[in-house]
């Protein structure tokens, strides 16, 4: 029989979608890594279980032991879902910008969630800061740390890297993706790029973050204004950011990124996030770039049920001054 042993053999080996009228648009093949089809419902199912699985193998992680961790939420319910399936208990810490839907979830998965004011990185009490010095505080706690935590990345490249490298028969030209971490296209980056050295590589950033500029200029200087997107842009490189290969960078504004991603419901059925549209809209604008023929891969992160309040909130989208096309 075809069939995969509970929780953790079911992350991974997502297909590969063909993006119908983006394609069609622009004469390239846009092909979307189906990551919402992971068994927590996002991408984050994969640094998750790594993390974990290499905290238990160094012997950090013990049977009883509890997981903190800080997050937007996608990395704490794929923590949270793992943590049921291995005998730990879960601490999460989340800025109060995220959807309810994210807490709601995590609650329900028994995590206990703590919502703190959404503060720079710089300040001593950003939630990432916070759930490292909770878990320090508690015996028997471990806090995964996603941002520095390398396992993240290592993901990526002994997982999603090779599949996509698998799916396209070799044929991938171009690697897309929005960044938060770091880990998806630092890990990504790196296997293809010993596959083929010609494999572009290209970062895509939301507006109110410093990456687009780390890229383009190699200074860390975030961008003006602010984005709605949940889970990427960063004000500083990562540890698993940090010497990742890339080769250039493009900036999607939240107006770009809503339009996508009603595109994408109406047109072709895809109820996808706001990380998921920066991933297109950047996909369609590399593939203008290299010209028709061209085959792009990009990541569809999560599903978009979990922004019912407020990416599929048609007031909430109007008190943000954004509209739907």
């Amino acid at each position: 029989m075809d069939t995969r042993d509970g929780f953790i053999e079911t992350i991974g080996n997502t297909p590969l979608i063909r993006m119908r009228a983006v394609s069609e648009a622009t004469g390239c093949e846009i092909l979307g890594k189906a990551e919402f089809l992971n068994p927590g419902g996002s991408i984050k199912d994969r640094a998750a279980w790594w993390m974990i699985r290499e905290a238990e193998n160094s012997g950090l992680l013990r049977p009883g032991n509890t997981v903190v961790e800080g997050t937007a939420g996608n990395t704490g319910i794929g923590i949270a879902h793992i943590c049921n399936a291995r005998g730990y208990s879960c601490v999460i810490y989340m800025p109060d910008n995220q959807s309810r839907e994210k807490i709601e979830i995590l609650e329900t998965l028994g995590a206990e969630v703590r919502v703190v004011p959404t503060v720079p990185y710089t300040n001593e009490m950003n939630y990432q800061k916070q759930a490292g010095r909770y878990a320090q505080s508690l015996e028997g706690a471990v806090w995964l740390n996603q941002f520095d935590n390398t396992a993240n990345r290592l993901a990526h490249y002994e997982s999603t890297g090779p599949e996509i490298w698998r799916q396209t028969e070799g044929s991938v030209d171009a690697f897309v993706c929005s960044v938060g971490t770091g880990g998806t296209i630092a890990g990504v980056s790196r296997y293809l790029k010993q596959q083929r050295q010609d494999i572009q590589l290209v970062l895509l950033d939301c507006i109110g973050s410093a990456l687009y500029s780390f890229i383009t200029t190699g200074e860390v200087v975030m961008s003006k204004g602010t984005s709605i997107t949940e889970g990427i842009g960063n004000s500083r490189i990562t540890d698993n950011l940090a010497g990742a290969k890339i080769d250039w960078a493009l900036q999607v504004t939240d107006q770009d990124m809503v339009t996508m991603v009603y595109q994408l419901l109406r047109e072709e059925g895809w109820l996808l996030g706001s990380s998921t549209g920066i991933n297109v809209c950047g996909a369609v604008e590399v593939a203008r770039k290299l010209g028709p023929g061209h085959t792009i891969v990009t990541m569809l992160c999560d599903g978009g049920g979990k922004y019912r309040s407020s990416l599929f909130n048609k007031d909430w989208l109007a008190e943000k001054g954004l509209h739907l096309s």
